[in-house]
Formats: C-alpha cells, structure tokens, sequence
C-alpha cells in the first residue's frame, strides 16, 4: 500500500472541495420505492357515518390510483360532543377510533390493504393515522 499521495491527487482534491460539489449516494437513490405516491385526507367536521363513507371512497380511489400510502387524520376526539350523549361510547364515537374499527371489519376495503398504523408526529401523530395499500393487481 503506498503511503504517499501523488501532487495531482492532491490538486484533484483541493479543486473537488472548492466547487462544493455533491455526490449523489448510491446506496440511497438504490433503494428508494419507484413511484411512490402518498395522498391524505382530514376528517375534522364529518360525523361517523360521513367519514366511513369518505374513507372507503378515498381507499378505493387510491387503490386504482395506484397510490402507495395513505394518511387519514381524524383528530384526537378533543372537541367531541358525545360526552353529552348517554347511549354514546365517548371513546366508540371518536373518529380515531371508530375509522379504523370500520376499516378493519369492511373486507372489501380488508383487500386492498396491507396495514393501518398510526401516524408519526409530524403527520398528526395520535390523531392521524397511515393506511398502505397493496399494489393494484
């Protein structure tokens, strides 16, 4: 192994570092997903039964859209008013709660999807939550 670096490599070197030039990292653009597409949707304002409507509209829609990731953000259920109604679940009525219960027991939405988690803070944490679907057979 030589122990001396040649005058050219060090010219080589030193023009290199005044260009502030970047390499791309190979190893990053290798494994990123091709064609990776995320879209999201916020439920603030729609009851229940609105929301489960537009979130299975929304999933299938995507699905043929060939989408990868979905966010759904619900909220945290901080301004609910079914504390006020007796024959209501407080926690049952929450959107957070209730959507992805809907999702999970709807097979045909069960289908298109790989898995539902929740969603990192930065897209609403516990009030928000991710659906990844399959790839469109």
């Amino acid at each position: 192994m030589k122990n001396k670096i040649s005058d050219k490599d060090k010219e080589d070197w030193e023009n290199f570092i005044k260009r502030k030039e970047k390499l791309d990292n190979k190893d990053l653009n290798y494994y990123k997903p091709k064609n990776k597409k995320t879209k999201s949707i916020d439920l603030h304002g729609l009851t229940l039964d609105e929301a489960n409507e537009e979130v299975k509209k929304f999933i299938i829609e995507n699905y043929n859209k060939e989408t990868n990731k979905l966010i759904v953000v619900t909220g945290k259920g901080l301004h609910s008013q079914n504390i006020n109604n007796p024959y209501i679940s407080e926690k049952l009525g929450i959107l957070k709660n209730s959507v992805p219960e809907f999702i999970h027991k709807n097979p045909d939405l069960r289908k298109l999807i790989n898995s539902v988690e929740e969603a990192d803070i930065k897209d609403g944490g516990s009030g928000a939550f991710y659906i990844y679907l399959k790839k469109k057979a």
